[in-house]
This record gives C-alpha cells, structure tokens and sequence, in this order.
C-alpha cells in the first residue's frame, strides 16, 4: 500500500474515533443497576435487600444541592475513597436516604401497600469496582398473599444523573422464586407472573445490553470486517459465543470473580487487537487482504490465519463473558430459576449478535464483490477507526479514568 493510502486510512480512523469517544469509555455507558434480594423475614414480614451505587445515591438523595449536609460529606468521602466515612454519611442522615428509596420503590400485597421499616444501618459494598450502599428493609404487609407486586422507579431518567437505571430483583418467598428485571419501560411485577414473563424480561434485558455497549459492537464489527467468506464469520462468531457464554455462566453464578479493573482494560485491548489483525493484514498485503491462502483439511477448511485468529478470538471471548456478567450483576447462589434467567439474557444478546452480522456482513460482501475498491476502503477504515477506539479506551481504563 502506498503512503498516500496509509495515511488517508489513517485520517479516516482518527476522524471516526475522535467521534466515537464522545460516548463513553465503559460498556455500559452512564446507567445504573439497583441490585434488590427479597425473602421472608421476621414476624411474617417481608426483607429486602437493596444495593444502590453509592455515589449516585447520594446526589440522587440530596438532589444535586452542594449545600445539602448528605452531598457535602457523602460526596467527600466518595472522593476520599473512605467506605466508613461513606456509611458514616448516609447513616447521620438516614431518614432522608430511606425516605428517598421507599418513595421510588415499594411492595404491595394483595393491593394493599406493605409499610417498610429500616433495619440496622447503612453498609458500604462494592460491585464492579464501585462502592455500593446496601440497606435492609422489613415490609410490614397488611393482608398475607402468595401473591406480592412489587415496583421500581429508582434513578429514574428525570433526575438526569443516569438514564436507563435498572432493578434487578430475585425472591425466595411462599415457596416461590424467581427473578425480573424492572426498569422504566416495565417499572413493576408480581411475584405471580409466569415463568415465561419473567424470562421475557430477562431477554429483553440482554438484547438492551449488547445495543447500549458500544465496544461490544465495535468488537463485532471487527470480527465481521475481518472475516473473509461466510463460513469464517460463522465459525469466529461461534467460537465468540461459546466462550462468552461459559464465562458469563460461571461468574454470573459466583463461581468465578475477576475485578472490573482488570475485565474492562482487557476488553478494550481485545477490540484494538482483532480489528488490528485485519489492519495489519491490508498494511502488509494491501488490495490482496482478503484473498485466502491455501486451506487446511478438514470440515472448516480454515488456513493458518483463519485458526489463529479463531483461538484468538475465543480467549477474548472469555473474557467479554465476564463483562457481561458484571453488567448483569448477579452473584447468588445456585438455582435452576436463577440459571434459566440467566441463559434467557445471554440469548437476548445472541439475537442482537446474529442480526447484526446477518445485516452487516452480506452488505461487505456484496460491497467487495462488486465494488472491491470500495470494499476495501471501507473494511480498512472500520478496522483502523475501531482499533484506535480500543487503544484509547483501554489507556482510559487502565488508568481508571
């Protein structure tokens, strides 16, 4: 490739990933997951436990007024990195902090409001890198009922802290349980609901994350500009699905715990590395990127860089299927209910992954075929503006900026 085209190449990479990192550097972008655990508690009541992203909470609570006493200490000791200083400062102004929670979020029983009560005090946790307050509440409920409705509108989009807050709640309580997923768009659900409403929520759910995770789908489209026949796509999108899939499982389930420090930066770096690859391939060959070299034997009648880049992306994989674990945020114990959910949101985000290859990918080949100049203009450019993109989010990361 000339010098010209390498660096016409170049600009367009630079102009695309200047654009892109307007949007943010994590994967799932300025949202909130509230985490809500509910079982039977004392004296026929019902407890909940609720885990709220601390620092939100906080500007949620006292409503962004840097003169409220809860920002100022709260907010202090959130920069200090002080977790006792941070359940010091929502425990000194409890009354608000619950009020704030039991105003948003509620049970009922048999229609009737069940009235929540304080348990303890506030406890500092972390998920995903980020302290979390957890508070205990016991619902007093006026008629018993196998039947409980329960509502969520936590940091709702009005507020402007966040949008596209979610709850995730799971109960054990009558002799049932289960799991949904409640955010604005489905704010409420009775612990009633059919088995197939509560997996359609969680289908949803995983649907929703792949969209809103931007280097999800600029990993996928660095997997589509790099393939070269169909059956490559296929094979490297399996190979992806399948690890991600054990992964997520695993650590979803509590089984396997890596730190959001360490899954984010090597998320990033997966995205520069396989859009790379195909960047290197067109910087050291040129127009003849795409052509094939002799295949091995075999049923996938894959060359040599066809099975590196298939390893390749299966240990990224792995490690996307921890991210989406984290996202999703559930690490309780075992259960059948729980699996089920679980494997429900993973198909929700499989659907997204093959509809866009399925559209994609036909449109690059058709484009290659007919227009191979155009073709390879257009795969270079997605390639090197992707990879750049993966770079700087993954400098980003690692310094946890």
């Amino acid at each position: 490739m000339s010098h010209r085209m390498r660096a016409a190449v170049l600009g367009i990479s630079l102009a695309a990933a200047a654009f892109l990192s307007a949007g943010p550097a994590l994967a799932h972008g300025f949202t909130s997951t509230v985490y809500v655990d509910i079982t039977a508690g004392d004296g026929g009541h019902l407890r909940t436990t609720l885990g709220l992203e601390y620092d939100l909470f906080v500007v949620s609570t006292a409503d962004s007024e840097k003169d409220d006493p809860l920002y100022q200490t709260g907010i202090a000791a959130f920069e200090a990195g002080d977790t006792d200083g941070q359940a010091a400062a929502l425990n000194a102004h409890a009354k608000q902090a619950v009020a704030y929670v039991t105003k948003r979020f509620s049970i009922a029983s048999a229609d009737q409001p069940c009235a929540p009560a304080q348990v303890g005090d506030f406890k500092i946790s972390e998920r995903e890198g980020v302290p979390y307050a957890d508070l205990l509440l016991d619902w007093a409920c006026p008629q018993q009922s196998d039947d409980h409705q329960v509502r969520s509108q936590l940091f709702p989009d009005t507020e402007k802290y966040v949008k596209g807050a979610k709850t995730i709640v799971t109960y054990e309580i009558d002799g049932h349980s289960g799991s949904a997923a409640l955010d604005a768009g489905q704010p409420s659900f009775s612990t009633g609901q059919s088995w197939y409403g509560r997996f359609w929520e969680f289908f949803l759910l995983g649907a929703e994350h792949l969209l809103s995770g931007i280097d999800h789908i600029l990993f996928l489209l660095a997997l589509i500009a790099g393939s070269r026949r169909l059956r490559e796509i296929v094979l490297v999108a399996t190979s992806f699905t399948l690890a991600h899939s054990v992964t997520f499982m695993l650590a979803a389930l509590g089984l396997v715990d890596v730190p959001a420090s360490v899954v984010e930066p090597v998320i990033a770096l997966s995205i520069a590395v396989v859009a790379g690859w195909h960047l290197w391939r067109i910087l050291r060959r040129g127009g003849h990127a795409t052509d094939l070299e002799p295949a091995g034997r075999g049923h996938f009648s894959l060359d040599r860089a066809g099975w590196t880049r298939l390893g390749v992306v299966f240990c990224f994989g792995l490690v996307h299927g921890l991210g989406f674990a984290g996202a999703l945020g559930i690490d309780e114990s075992w259960s059948w209910t729980l699996l089920w959910s679980l494997l429900v949101f993973n198909v929700g985000i499989e659907v997204v992954q093959l509809t866009i290859i399925a559209l994609v990918f036909p449109l690059l080949t058709v484009l290659r075929h007919r227009l191979p100049t155009a073709g390879f203009w257009v795969t270079g450019a997605i390639s090197a503006a992707v990879s750049v993109m993966g770079l700087i989010w993954f400098v980003e990361r690692l310094l946890g900026t």
